[in-house]
C-alpha cells in the first residue's frame, strides 16, 4: 500500500507525497486495510503552516528506517486538519483528555474501528527534553497491540463511551446583565500593560475584540480595551510592518516576536475588527492597519480563481523567520548608511536583536518622525525583502475562511470607499458558488479551481452566509441575499441537535466515533456562534421570524458558556449584543449621504439595506430605522438619522 497522497488537493498532504511512509488519506479504504492486515491505524494530523509538523516530518517521516517500521506495523493515515476539522476535533478531544494538552502535529493510534487507545502530539526522532523517541513510542504501541489486544480494545471502547454524550445542555437567556458580567470577567484577565489576555504565547483575541467594540457602542464600556489591544498588536512584531497582515500569534506576552505563519482567518477577522475600530474612533492608526491588512490579503493570499489561500508558512527553507527579520547592517546594506541607521531607530532594530542570531523583528512602537521618509524606507525594505527566499503558501481555499474574508472586504470596501475590496469580495463569492456549491451545499475546500471531496461543516455554511449577507448589504445585489438564505436553510435542515443548538457536522455526513459539537471559539468563531449571527442578520434583513427564532435558540445554548468562559465565547457575546440592540434595521434608497451615515453607525449588529424585502414600498431619498417591529419616523436629514442610530445604539 504505497504512499497515496499524490492526488490530494491539500498542500499539506502534498508535502508528504514523497515520504517513504505509505501514507493514505482518511477514509473507508484505510480502515478496511487495517482490518485486513489486523494492525492499528497511526493517525497523523497537522497543517501546512505548522512548524513542528515540518520538524516531525523531517526527523521521522523522511527517515527510511522509521518509515519502514511504520509501514510494517501500521496503516498510516495523514489528515489535513483544515480539510477535515471534524476528524481533528474528535481526536483532539481525546488527546487533550489523555495528555492534558493538545496541539499539532497530533498523533493518535486507533483500532481498525477508529477507537483511539493512545495519543500524543510531537515526538522527536531521538530522546530529548524528557520526551521518548518516536521509535520507542511506536515499538511500545506495537508490543501492546500484539500482547495485550483485549486491553487495547477495551481502552478504545471506553474512550468512545466517555465521548458519547447527549447533544445540547443547559440554556439561558442573553441579557444585558450577562454581557456586563462577561466584560467584568474579561477585565479580570486583561493585560493592562501590553493588551490582550493571559501571558505567553499570546494570540489575537479577534472575536472578543468584536464583542468589546459592540459592547462599548451599546454601553460606553469596553471600547478602551479593544483600542488598547489593537494598538499594541499593530505596534509589535506580530504585525508585519512592511507588508501588512498579522502572524498567527506572539511567542511572548509583549507582541514582539511572532510565530511567523500568517493565516487567512486571523487576517480576515482582524481586518473587520480594525475597520470597526476606525468606525468607532476615527483613529488613523486603525484605518492604516485595516487598509494594509486588506492589501496583504489581495496581494499575497489572493488566488488566480478569485479566492484566498489558507496560509503562508512559518518557515522559509526550514528556518523560522528567515524572510522577515533584520540586523542593523542589513538595513544599512538595503538603504545606505543614513537611512539605514534611521530605520533601525524607527523599527527597533538593535545590535542585540529581539530574535535569533542578533536579528530583530520590525516593530512600530512610535509614530514616525518623518512620515514621508518612513513610507519611502518601508517600500524599499519590502522590495529588498521580496528578493529573499519566501515562505511557502498553502493555496487551499477553505470555504469558511473565505466567507470571513468576504465579510471583511465588503465592509472595508464600503467604509473606506475601496471598490477593489468589493470586487475581490464578489470574485470570492463567485468562486464559492461555482466551485464549492453542489446541490445548494458547500464543499469544504478547493485548490486551483478543483473542488476537494470533503463536505462542508457548520462553520462553512455559517461563515459563507455571513459573508454573503455583508456583501448584499454593501452592494444591494439580491443574489447574495438569496444564496445566504439557501445556506442557512441547509443549516436549519441538516445541522440541528434537537435542543435548539447545532452539531458541527450534517446529519448525512460521515459518522465518526462521535458527532462533533464544540460551542467554544478557537482561532475562528465556533460554528454554533457563527450560525446564530448569520441567522440573526438574515432575519433582520428580511423580517423572517423563523430565522430569528433559530438564532435566539442557538444563542440561549451558548449563554452558559458565555457566563463561565467569556474569552472562549467572544462571538456569541458579539451576537448577543446585536440581539439586545435589535439589531437595528436601516433602509436607505437613493440617498448616498444618508447611506454613508447609516454605514458609519455603530449600533451593534445593525444591518443596512438598499434592496430586498425591507425596501419594498419605501420612498426614495429618506432613511428608515427600525428595531423589534418598531420604526422611527422616516427622515431625510443626516443629523436626524444620526440621532436615530444613537437611540438604537443605546438601547438596553
Amino acid at each position: 500500500m504505497p504512499n497515496r497522497l499524490a492526488e490530494s488537493t491539500s498542500p499539506y498532504l502534498q508535502q508528504h507525497r514523497d515520504n517513504p511512509v505509505h501514507w493514505v488519506e482518511w477514509g473507508a479504504e484505510a480502515f478496511a486495510e487495517a482490518v485486513r492486515r489486523d494492525v492499528p491505524i497511526l493517525l497523523s494530523i497537522g497543517y501546512s503552516a505548522c512548524h513542528w509538523c515540518h520538524v516531525m516530518a523531517h526527523e521521522s517521516f523522511e527517515d527510511e528506517a522509521t518509515a519502514a517500521y511504520m509501514n510494517e506495523h501500521f496503516v498510516n493515515v495523514k489528515v489535513d486538519r483544515e480539510e477535515r476539522p471534524d476528524v481533528d476535533a474528535v481526536y483532539m478531544e481525546v488527546v487533550q483528555a489523555m495528555t492534558g494538552h493538545g496541539g499539532w502535529p497530533m498523533t493518535s493510534f486507533l483500532t481498525p474501528r477508529g477507537e483511539p487507545f493512545f495519543c500524543g502530539t510531537y515526538w522527536p526522532l531521538e530522546r530529548r527534553h524528557g520526551m521518548p523517541a518516536f521509535r520507542e513510542v511506536l515499538e511500545s504501541v506495537v508490543q501492546t497491540w500484539q500482547t495485550r489486544r483485549a486491553d487495547v480494545e477495551r481502552a478504545g471502547a471506553d474512550v468512545v463511551q466517555r465521548l458519547s454524550r447527549p447533544p445540547g445542555g443547559a440554556t439561558a437567556e442573553i441579557t444585558g446583565d450577562l454581557l456586563d458580567s462577561a466584560l467584568s470577567s474579561l477585565r479580570a484577565g486583561y493585560d493592562g500593560v501590553h493588551g490582550g489576555f493571559g501571558g505567553a504565547p499570546k494570540f489575537p483575541p479577534s472575536m472578543v475584540l468584536e464583542f468589546l467594540l459592540r459592547h462599548g457602542a451599546r454601553t460606553g464600556n469596553g471600547l478602551e480595551l479593544a483600542a488598547h489591544t489593537c494598538r499594541a498588536m499593530a505596534g509589535g512584531g506580530m504585525y508585519d510592518q512592511l507588508a501588512g497582515g498579522f502572524a498567527r500569534y506572539s511567542v511572548d506576552a509583549q507582541w514582539v516576536v511572532p510565530h511567523f505563519e500568517k493565516m487567512l482567518y486571523d487576517n480576515a477577522l482582524l481586518l473587520r475588527v480594525y475597520t470597526h475600530l476606525w468606525r468607532s474612533t476615527a483613529a488613523a492608526g486603525a484605518r492604516r492597519v485595516a487598509l494594509e491588512t486588506a492589501d496583504f490579503l489581495l496581494r499575497d493570499l489572493a488566488t488566480a480563481q478569485g479566492g484566498f489561500a489558507s496560509a503562508l508558512d512559518a518557515d522559509t527553507e526550514g528556518e523560522e523567520g528567515l524572510t522577515y527579520v533584520w540586523t542593523p547592517q542589513q538595513l544599512v546594506d538595503a538603504l545606505g548608511e543614513e537611512d539605514g541607521r534611521w530605520a533601525a531607530e524607527q523599527f527597533e532594530v538593535t545590535a542585540e536583536g529581539t530574535f535569533e542570531h542578533g536579528s530583530s523583528v520590525l516593530q512600530r512602537l512610535l509614530e514616525p518622525d518623518d512620515p514621508q521618509r518612513y513610507e519611502r524606507v518601508r517600500a524599499r525594505l519590502l522590495e529588498v525583502r521580496a528578493a529573499r527566499p519566501q515562505p511557502a503558501r498553502d493555496d487551499k481555499v477553505v470555504a469558511a475562511w473565505n466567507g470571513l474574508a468576504i465579510a471583511a472586504l465588503a465592509e472595508s470596501g464600503v467604509l473606506f470607499d475601496r471598490p477593489d475590496h468589493l470586487d475581490a469580495a464578489r470574485s470570492c463569492a463567485e468562486l464559492l458558488q461555482d466551485v464549492h456549491t453542489v446541490d445548494g451545499r458547500l464543499l469544504r475546500t478547493s485548490r486551483d479551481g478543483r473542488a476537494g471531496r470533503n463536505v462542508g461543516v457548520l462553520e462553512d455554511h455559517a461563515d459563507v452566509a455571513e459573508g454573503l449577507l455583508a456583501l448584499f448589504s454593501a452592494t444591494g445585489e439580491l443574489t447574495y441575499l438569496e444564496r445566504a438564505r439557501q445556506l442557512l436553510d441547509v443549516v436549519l435542515e441538516h445541522f440541528p441537535d434537537g435542543t435548539g443548538g447545532f452539531f458541527d457536522t450534517a446529519d448525512d455526513a460521515e459518522q465518526l466515533i462521535r458527532r462533533p459539537q464544540d460551542p467554544t471559539d478557537s482561532a475562528t468563531p465556533s460554528g454554533l456562534a457563527a450560525a446564530s449571527g448569520a441567522l440573526l442578520s438574515y432575519a433582520a434583513m428580511t423580517g423572517a421570524e423563523r430565522y430569528r427564532g433559530a438564532a435566539e435558540s442557538a444563542l440561549s445554548s451558548l449563554a452558559p458558556l458565555l457566563a463561565r468562559h467569556a474569552r472562549f465565547a467572544g462571538w456569541a457575546a458579539a451576537v448577543g449584543e446585536a440581539l439586545l440592540a435589535g439589531p437595528a434595521e436601516v433602509v436607505v434608497l437613493d440617498r448616498p449621504d444618508l447611506l454613508r451615515t447609516a454605514w458609519l453607525g455603530t449600533s451593534p449588529g445593525a444591518v443596512v439595506v438598499t434592496a430586498g424585502p425591507l425596501a419594498q414600498g419605501r420612498e426614495p431619498g429618506v432613511a428608515y430605522v427600525c428595531r423589534g417591529f418598531v420604526c422611527e419616523l422616516p427622515t431625510s436629514e443626516v443629523a436626524r438619522l444620526q440621532d436615530q442610530l444613537q437611540v438604537a445604539q443605546a438601547h438596553r
